[in-house]
């Protein structure tokens, strides 16, 4: 937590919350929400940045670099930037 780290893994589920606040983009990765070992968050503010990525990468091995956040419990690197996401 609170270290820059590069965390790959498959995406095995991919929504884009366009009602919630901040409209967030969540890439889950190694088992579906709820059950996720793991998010990559985009918000609503940089999604233009990545085009369509809960279509694009679902079901995609990929690798996420940035620094790790705990959100309810659960480890998230929020995304910023295309730079920090990769299909593996």
């Amino acid at each position: 937590i609170g270290e820059d780290v590069t965390v790959c893994g498959l995406v095995a589920s991919a929504t884009y919350a366009a009602n919630a606040p901040m409209a967030p983009t969540f890439l889950d990765l190694g088992k579906p929400y709820p059950n996720q070992i793991f998010t990559a968050v985009i918000l609503g503010n940089d999604r233009s940045k990545f085009g369509v990525p809960e279509n694009s990468m679902r079901e995609k091995n990929v690798c996420v670099t940035g620094e790790i956040f705990l959100y309810q419990g659960n480890p998230e690197i929020i995304l910023h930037d295309p730079t920090q996401l990769r299909e593996k």
